[in-house]
């Protein structure tokens, strides 16, 4: 009984999308040319070819991104019930400070890589 709220929802939403599908393929036109199946990107014409190697530090660069932006993110749940708990005990401020240090030692070794130098 507590998860009808949650298929009601998950009906809605999946509703909605199929309705969405629907309506387009129904109203619309779907005349193919030429200049509708021309990529774009950007507003700007296209040249050359869409297949360039890519230097893999385009990739580190965003993996490492996410990887310091995911973790940034357990800081605010932290920072939330910090003073309710600090009151009781001082461990919550130990187990953030080992948490930190971890990023900071991840962050070293990545600078010492050269991770995050671009040339």
């Amino acid at each position: 009984m507590t998860y009808i709220p949650v298929l009601i929802l998950l009906l809605v939403g999946l509703a909605v999308g199929l309705g969405a599908l629907l309506l387009t393929t129904l109203l619309g036109t779907g005349i193919p040319n030429s200049r509708k199946n021309r990529p774009f990107e950007c507003g700007m014409p296209s040249f050359g070819s869409a297949h360039h190697r890519f230097s893999v530090r385009f990739y580190l660069v965003a993996i490492l991104f996410l990887l310091f932006d995911v973790e940034g993110i357990f800081f605010y749940p932290w920072a939330v019930v910090y003073k309710k708990y600090l009151a009781v005990n001082s461990f919550i401020l130990l187990e953030m400070g080992f948490f930190v240090g971890i990023l900071l030692i991840g962050y070293i070794y990545v600078l010492g890589k050269g991770a995050l130098e671009w040339e």
